[in-house]
């Protein structure tokens, strides 16, 4: 077994300050999406939706893409449906599968939410940073992306 290499006091402050400010900045966002009536799942579904071709996707690539299960996303859908905001079809390409669809409702209320969403992020974190800081934040968390991407297990 080997050693543990125990975090320096800087490493220890990033971690934590990263998991602090993580857990305030999701807080924030989340109180300003439910302003619009919203959860960050609601928002997660409507927006990835929203930016598919002809608005539509099956339900197992939906889950993938967020990194949830099929059946929590199921379930989602089932009350997202009761609110008029998708609709789940069967897959016209095989008939086995199901596919979300986001209803004329769900655009309205995706496009509505976006503005404050926007806003939101904007104030609460990319305008507190500089150009440079902004580059750097992208390359630290495409690096970490790429290292705990699924697809990466693949290429091994």
């Amino acid at each position: 077994m080997t050693d543990v290499r125990w975090l320096t006091g800087q490493e220890q402050r990033a971690w934590r300050g990263y998991r602090r400010m993580r857990a305030l900045l999701d807080l924030q966002i989340s109180r300003d999406l439910a302003k619009d009536g919203l959860s960050d799942a609601d928002y997660d579904v409507l927006s990835t939706l929203s930016e598919t071709e002809q608005r539509r996707m099956r339900i197992t690539e939906l889950a993938s893409r967020m990194r949830w299960s099929t059946s929590r996303l199921s379930h989602h859908i089932s009350r997202m449906q009761q609110r008029g905001l998708v609709v789940r079809e069967e897959s016209a390409s095989d008939g086995r599968g199901a596919v979300a669809v986001l209803t004329d409702d769900g655009w309205t209320t995706v496009e509505a939410a976006a503005r404050g969403h926007v806003r939101s992020v904007r104030e609460h974190f990319i305008d507190l940073l500089t150009a440079e800081e902004l580059r750097t934040l992208t390359a630290v968390t495409e690096k970490i992306i790429d290292r705990l991407s699924p697809s990466r297990d693949a290429k091994m």
